[in-house]
């Protein structure tokens, strides 16, 4: 495995949860978990995110010990069996402590490292590179009329200022990536401004992580459910690769694979 992630890369999202809106419950079994990690590396991705909580509007918590027993075991197995990068999508300190023990790469935190002991946690450990998110509101309630007076600007705001306590706290900016959140307590209208100015993000000079993958941007504008928005989907990636996006988290990895592969060869020059 290379010493640090090429940009741009997929992170295929691995959820061992029963709960989230797109595949919940496929992979909560041992060995399908596996098999799946198997599948999107073999398609294409550079990095595995783990999830053990649901961040759905409208998902129940669930209890530390539960999110550690449902994502620990298979990260240990993952690190063993196939060389790839790691992250674990938690807010919770105690989760990530342990990921960290197990020899996960990367923090993907909602929260952006709001949570008690959670900044702490990370800039203990030098290392850690860590996911910052824009989040408004909490997952249970966060798409009940979200309001902004400009989103970029606010998304934009929060985002700087969590770098800025990041590397007051002593997380190098190497370590950092930022995601503005689409669909964290934003409407349709927010979501499409944000991708429309994702340069503005992207200009801050950290690596960018989008989440678009089957969401209800994608059902508000196709009018289709979650198995049915793979090219919307698509689309936007392909959009947000054009400007500069340097991480695509995404349940299609091999379809998303082939995107980021012409995309690039648009960009830059490919010998024939």
């Amino acid at each position: 495995m290379q010493n640090d992630l090429t940009y741009p890369c997929i992170m295929g999202i691995l959820n061992r949860t029963p709960d989230s809106f797109s595949d919940g419950g496929r992979f909560l079994a041992f060995d399908a978990a596996l098999r799946h990690v198997e599948y999107m590396i073999t398609s294409g991705a550079q990095l595995i995110d783990i999830g053990g909580e649901s961040t759905r509007p409208g998902a129940e918590q669930v209890s530390t010990q539960v999110e550690l027993d449902r994502t620990i075991p298979v990260l240990e197995r993952i690190k063993a069996e196939f060389p790839v990068f790691i992250s674990i999508d938690t807010s919770k300190a105690v989760v990530m402590q342990a990921a960290i023990a197990a020899g996960v790469d990367m923090i993907n935190d909602v929260k952006a490292l709001q949570s008690e002991n959670a900044l702490a946690t990370v800039s203990n450990h030098p290392k850690i590179k860590v996911c910052l998110m824009h989040l408004q509101g909490e997952p249970r309630s966060m798409q009940q009329n979200p309001h902004y007076h400009h989103v970029v600007k606010e998304v934009k705001q929060f985002l700087q200022n969590r770098i800025e306590t990041c590397l007051t706290a002593g997380i190098t900016a190497d370590r950092i990536v930022i995601d503005p959140g689409f669909g964290f307590g934003k409407t349709l209208a927010h979501n499409l401004q944000l991708m429309r100015e994702l340069s503005q993000l992207t200009q801050l000079n950290y690596p960018v992580l989008i989440g678009v993958s089957r969401k209800s941007i994608l059902g508000a504008l196709l009018n289709k459910t979650t198995d049915q928005r793979l090219y919307g989907g698509l689309a936007l990636t392909t959009y947000a690769l054009l400007q500069g996006v340097a991480i695509i988290r995404t349940h299609d990895v091999a379809e998303t694979h082939d995107v980021v592969k012409v995309t690039q060869a648009l960009l830059h020059h490919v010998d024939s």
